[in-house]
Order: structure tokens, then C-alpha cells, then sequence
């Protein structure tokens, strides 16, 4: 792991030997694929120092010198803070990963609308008097529970989109289909889009957008007629992995709005894990989402076993 600390508004990486194959210019442009125009500004602000003082973009970079970054400085929060009690997973001064409880849209829809995941974030950011904004990653649907992660300001936005267009952050669900699945594993590769006769649904199209699901069965439950699978994803669709099963004839347990069974009040689907490099300090993180309000067979798997 990158030894580094915050100091005041800046973030300070001391540079390991295996950075010195980088130029400044490269680290952000190749490493951190950070876009050229927050770059430019980075650049143009003289947001970025070595040692203290105004650093050449051009000069390979030295182990052992000290990478300066201001990061930690006033943003305007563009939704309303609203506090919420929703579990936190992991933080630290640049990322945050909360347990999303069901019911809870991940970000406003309205610039004034409350009781979302962003809007809890906001205020926890607020309440502990830290400058930035909350910028979620990745999002889950309102009834979906689990792992969404955040960010806490532009750079480390910028580069952890980059990672998730890249799929070089995992997420793993664990989701309750109806029916009996005799594959142990399988890939399923439909593309999806929107369906032309609902306001909300999707559907498997070959027009629509490229999506693949990858699934396990983990245990069939033959008395009450499903499966428990472990599903991971190559693509984010709205609704891939709902849409996905439903396609296959074996839509999720209390999934109403693609005809799953009636037997939960909403659809059985947990973001049980979270995993990604820290871009700064090289640290894996590991983030396992405990169950809230699951059907009483997710009870069965400890998800820290997944």
C-alpha cells in the first residue's frame, strides 16, 4: 500500500519506486485516465505540487518525493442534506460505501426531492465538516439493497468512472429467481433496452444496449419452486440482471414489475460485495454488504463467505 495522508485541503502520496516509469503527465493521462479538461484545470489552478512547490509535468517522477494534491476544498452541494441512519461499509477522506436499504432511491430525480442515498450522503459529509460533494459511482435500483459507492470529490469521481467503464470494480449480487435453474453457471449475453409499451420496464432487445450477467447457482430450493444464484456483471443496465431472468423465463422472487411471484414484497436482489484498487494508495478493497430485509433464505449464506 502507498504510504499518504491528508494535510489541510491537500492529500499527500509519498511517490513509490514503482511510479518512477511515470511522468506527472502520465500518471494522471495513463495511470489514473483522469479526463483532460479537469487535467487542464488541475494544471491551470496549480492544484498539484512535488515537495511544495510547482512541479515540471515533464520530469519522471522520484520515489520518495511528496506528491501534493488539492483535493479537499468547497463545493457547492447540489442536493438538499437529509439525514438518514444507512449503514457505511468502508470510508476514508476520498471514497465512501454505504449499505443501501431497500426503498431508497440511490439520488434525487428533482434538485429539491429528499430521502435518497445521495442526500444521506451529504449530510454525513456535511456533519463531519468535510468541503466536498457526494458523487455516486454506480447505482441500484430503489428496492435493490447493498453496496453503492461514492465519491467525495472530482478527481477521485473522474478516475473511479473511468475504473467502472473499465470493469475494474467488481460487484457482486446474490438474487432469488423462481423456478428450478438446472445450469450450475452459465453467461448470459442479451443486450437490453426499453420497452416501448411501459413507462419503468426493459427488455431484452437487439437494439437496445450490450449487457452480460454472469450467474452461479449456489442452491435450489425445490419446495418452494427457486434458486439462489450469485450474479456478477461485465455491463450496469437498468435493470440487467432483473431483466436478464426474466428473459430466461425465471424472473426474481417478488419482482412485481417482470411477473416474478408474489411470495416477497419486492424483488430478492442484494449488492452483497463491492471490490476496486484504491487509485491513490494501491490498498484492495474489499466491501461485503451484511443482509437488511432479505427473504429468509438469504439467511443461509454468510456474505462475507462470497
Amino acid at each position: 500500500m502507498i504510504q499518504s495522508n491528508k494535510k489541510g485541503d491537500w492529500f499527500e502520496i509519498i511517490l513509490p519506486a514503482e511510479w518512477e516509469k511515470f511522468t506527472l503527465e502520465s500518471l494522471f493521462k495513463d495511470f489514473w485516465q483522469a479526463p483532460k479538461k479537469l487535467v487542464h484545470t488541475y494544471r491551470m489552478e496549480k492544484k498539484v505540487r512535488i515537495n511544495g512547490k510547482s512541479p515540471d509535468w515533464t520530469l519522471p517522477l522520484v520515489k520518495g518525493e511528496r506528491l501534493q494534491l488539492n483535493l479537499f476544498v468547497e463545493e457547492e452541494m447540489t442536493v438538499v442534506p437529509d439525514y438518514h441512519n444507512v449503514e457505511i461499509i468502508f470510508e476514508d477522506d476520498h471514497l465512501i460505501v454505504f449499505n443501501k436499504p431497500a426503498g431508497m432511491d440511490t439520488h434525487p430525480n428533482e434538485p429539491e426531492q429528499k430521502g435518497t442515498l445521495t442526500n444521506a450522503a451529504a449530510f454525513h459529509m456535511q456533519a463531519n465538516g468535510e468541503p466536498g460533494r457526494p458523487r455516486h459511482v454506480h447505482r441500484l435500483d430503489r428496492d435493490t439493497t447493498g453496496a453503492v459507492l461514492f465519491a467525495k470529490n472530482a478527481l477521485i469521481s473522474a478516475i473511479l468512472d473511468k475504473m467502472l467503464d473499465d470493469r475494474h470494480i467488481k460487484r457482486t449480487y446474490l438474487a432469488l429467481a423462481d423456478g428450478i435453474i438446472r445450469q450450475n453457471k452459465g453467461t448470459i449475453d442479451k443486450p437490453i433496452g426499453r420497452d416501448r409499451h411501459h413507462p419503468t420496464r426493459r427488455r431484452v432487445s437487439e437494439t437496445g444496449q450490450k449487457a452480460i450477467t454472469h450467474f452461479k447457482v449456489l442452491d435450489r430450493f425445490k419446495q418452494k419452486d427457486l434458486t439462489l444464484l450469485q450474479c456478477s456483471l461485465d455491463t450496469g443496465r437498468t435493470h440487467q440482471i432483473r431483466v436478464h431472468f426474466s428473459h430466461l423465463g425465471h424472473p426474481l422472487a417478488g419482482d412485481s414489475l417482470y411477473e416474478g411471484s408474489t411470495e416477497f414484497n419486492r424483488q430478492a436482489l442484494h449488492a452483497v460485495k463491492l471490490e476496486l484498487v484504491h487509485p491513490f494508495t494501491q490498498e484492495k478493497i474489499i466491501c461485503h454488504a451484511p443482509f437488511i430485509d432479505q427473504p429468509p433464505i438469504f439467511f443461509n449464506i454468510n456474505p462475507y463467505d462470497i
